[in-house]
């Protein structure tokens, strides 16, 4: 039943083929198929047509003749191929197989389908029709080996053929997706794969930068990755010609194999005449010289990556601007929540005080004052608050104007003492505050009343955030070095104050310190609804002790281990220490 089926359904397909086969060479190329030919039970040509025919050197008008005189074009192992073809021609039923043909000195690996063809029905089958493709050619294995040669026309044909696939396929893929690492890695396999590579790398390439990275890998199983590894531009005169040029660089480098030496082809893949990256592809020096052609397809293969690349890269951008757009509305909406919050609570202690009042709930004077003092208090927070944000929005306008003068420490040490200490001792707090040994005052370069705002700031959070332990306020000098001067306002100054707030208090985890200075970000957002306040004042201090000369920082070992802030301000002029040993201390701190 088989059999009959096949032998019915070849009948057919050979009818439709007889009238294209029984005119001309000339209608072969209809199929479809590069290569098209018909022959008889003996393996003779009838008909032939092959698009490669003109670069072997035949004679298109005489090509039956002369492949049937001169069996030049005939497979390797002819017994096989006939003993197929008779099958062929017996069970009528078509067949595909790849197969060795010869030709002069080369040789032709072919995907070959064969059907057979009868000219009526009922009547036994003397013809076959073949279509097939060229998969490789190579040199005759009886031939002299070489390790390098000039490759034919026909090799060179069919290379150029399979790189314009490769060449579209890469293309492909790295248009069905805006991953970078998975552009990268397809591409290097892809490569890899196909041109039978020791290794294939790509590396992105900023042009701020004098190394690259390896992001992706194709290689060969003996071979060291080099994945993640890091290279030194200068010390790859490739790499380097490559970016400089934006052409594909050739060489010959050392080879792991004991048969010779390698080849390295280099493309700088580049946007708008911008390099974004380099592809360095390495194979064993067996193969041929690479041809004009094929180094403008490479080029090709690296403009459509380095587009790509810089698609990829300008979506992550777009990416991470939208979540931190994202982020940002998140922070003010929460920022919005806590001071409404914070503005609502004094102000709703204010009515309620004053309330009382007009209603003549006090029951004598003194209850009545004490009411009025609690009403002022919450007024004075309210006020703060309402400070603090005029006081960001200035700064982000950048109208934040500062007239600066000499402002004595111990003058503002004793003003911060004598609004802290009360606070820290109702918490049952431990308050230190210490001044360096001198003999003469020290003097900074300052704003006081700003100053001020940032010493209470830091140490009301100091005291806000410690349950038990204390606080400490204390300053030291940091003298510059004789022939070095601080500059600032145009002007110059012998060194800084280092004032030190430090607690024993909840702390900060080192994952969320970098978010203290943040505007409008809190460490935890249940910390802030539990401690209460907006989470302006860090980065007011910052803001103001940055137009004021100094610098801002924070330490801490994580939660629960407490916390210091320091910041640091000009100093006015350089004290007089009390001793040499006090002197040689602060010496130590030079910097």
């Amino acid at each position: 039943m088989t059999i009959t089926a096949n032998s019915q359904l070849s009948n057919v397909f050979s009818q439709n083929l007889e009238s294209i086969t029984s005119k001309t060479d000339g209608s072969l190329p209809t199929l479809g198929a590069e290569l098209v030919y018909t022959q008889d039970g003996a393996g003779r040509y009838l008909t032939f047509c092959w698009q490669y025919s003109e670069l072997l050197g035949l004679n298109t008008e005489k090509i039956v003749d002369e492949l049937n005189q001169t069996q030049t074009f005939a497979p390797v192992d002819k017994v096989s191929y006939l003993e197929r073809l008779h099958r062929i021609l017996t069970s009528l039923v078509p067949e595909r197989f790849q197969c060795w043909f010869s030709y002069q000195k080369e040789l032709f690996e072919l995907d070959l389908a064969i059907s057979p063809i009868m000219p009526s029905l009922g009547t036994t089958a003397t013809t076959v029709l073949v279509m097939g493709r060229l998969i490789q050619a190579t040199l005759n294995k009886k031939q002299p080996r070489v390790a390098s040669k000039t490759p034919t026309q026909i090799e060179l044909a069919l290379r150029s053929q399979q790189h314009q696939k490769l060449v579209n396929r890469i293309t492909r893929n790295i248009r069905r997706t805006l991953d970078l690492d998975i552009i990268w890695q397809q591409t290097v396999d892809s490569l890899g794969k196909a041109l039978r590579l020791e290794r294939c790398i790509i590396c992105p390439y900023q042009p701020s930068s004098s190394k690259v990275q390896v992001k992706a890998e194709y290689r060969q199983p003996e071979l060291k990755s080099m994945l993640g590894l890091d290279i030194d531009i200068a010390s790859e005169p490739a790499f380097a010609q490559a970016l400089a040029t934006l052409e594909p660089v050739t060489m010959e480098v050392p080879g792991y194999k004991e048969s010779g030496r390698q080849k390295t082809l280099v493309v700088a893949t580049c946007y708008q005449d911008q390099a974004n990256g380099l592809v360095a592809l390495n194979w064993q020096d067996e193969c041929y010289t690479l041809t004009e052609s094929e180094l403008e397809l490479a080029k090709e293969a690296a403009d459509q990556l380095g587009t790509a690349i810089a698609h990829a890269t300008l979506y992550e951008e777009l990416e991470i601007a939208r979540q931190k757009a994202e982020e940002a509305s998140r922070l003010k909406s929460e920022f919005l929540a806590n001071v409404s919050h914070e503005i609502r609570t004094p102000l709703n202690g204010m009515i309620g005080f004053l309330k009382l009042i007009l209603e003549g709930m006090a029951d004598d004077p003194e209850e009545q004052n004490q009411f009025l003092a609690e009403a002022h208090h919450l007024s004075i927070h309210l006020l703060n608050i309402i400070n603090d944000i005029l006081d960001i929005a200035k700064i982000e306008a950048g109208k934040m104007e500062l007239a600066y003068a000499p402002v004595k420490l111990d003058e503002l040490f004793s003003h911060v003492e004598g609004f802290m200490r009360p606070q820290a001792e109702m918490r049952n707090l431990s308050f230190q505050m210490q001044m360096p040994a001198t003999s003469d005052e020290i003097i900074v370069q300052s704003n006081y009343q700003r100053l001020l705002q940032v010493m209470l700031n830091l140490v009301g959070n100091a005291i806000k955030f410690t349950h038990e332990g204390g606080v400490t306020v204390s300053a030291d000098l940091v003298l510059k070095k004789a022939n070095f001067q601080v500059n600032f306002q145009e002007q110059q100054f012998p060194g800084m104050v280092r004032v030190r707030v430090a607690d024993t208090g909840i702390g900060v985890s080192l994952d969320k310190q970098d978010k203290l200075f943040q505007l409008f970000s809190q460490v935890d957002g249940s910390r802030t609804r539990q401690y209460g306040g907006t989470g302006l004042g860090l980065a007011i201090s910052q803001k103001l002790v940055e137009a004021m000369g100094g610098e801002v920082h924070f330490y801490s070992l994580g939660e629960g281990l407490g916390s210091t802030v320091t910041f640091t301000v000009p100093l006015y002029q350089q004290p007089v220490m009390v001793s040499s040993n006090d002197s040689d201390s602060t010496s130590s701190a030079e910097c």
